[in-house]
C-alpha cells in the first residue's frame, strides 16, 4: 500500500518562494521583467511586493518565475529513504511504498 499526497508542482513552487521569501524575478510575456517577494498567490494571481509597493499580476501574462537563490522543493531525507515523486500533467505525487515486515 502507497501512502500518497498530490500537489501541483505550481503551488508547491510558489508557496515555497512565498513562506521562504525568495526573491524572485517574474518575467511577462510581452517581455518585461519584474522583481520583488511573492506575498500571496491564488488559481489567477500573484502579488509581488517591491520597496513597499504591492503589484497584482496575472498568471495568464506571466511566461517564467525564477527565484533569486537556489531553493529545494522536495524533502532530499524522504527521497533516500525510498519516496518516488512522479509527475503527471501539472500534479507531482510523492509516494512511499511501505514494506512488510522481513523487506520484501
Amino acid at each position: 500500500m502507497a501512502a500518497e499526497k498530490s500537489q501541483n508542482v505550481q503551488d508547491v513552487f510558489l508557496n515555497h518562494v512565498r513562506k521562504s521569501k525568495t526573491p524572485v524575478t517574474i518575467f511577462l510575456v510581452n517581455g518585461v521583467k519584474l522583481q520583488g517577494i511573492i506575498t500571496w498567490f491564488d488559481n489567477f494571481s500573484v502579488l509581488l511586493r517591491r520597496d513597499g509597493h504591492t503589484q497584482l499580476v496575472y498568471k495568464h501574462a506571466i511566461s517564467t518565475v525564477m527565484p533569486g537563490a537556489p531553493i529545494q522543493l522536495f524533502d532530499a531525507a524522504a527521497a533516500r529513504e525510498g519516496a518516488a515523486v512522479t509527475r503527471e500533467g501539472n500534479t507531482l505525487t510523492m509516494s512511499r511504498e511501505v514494506q512488510p515486515a522481513g523487506g520484501e
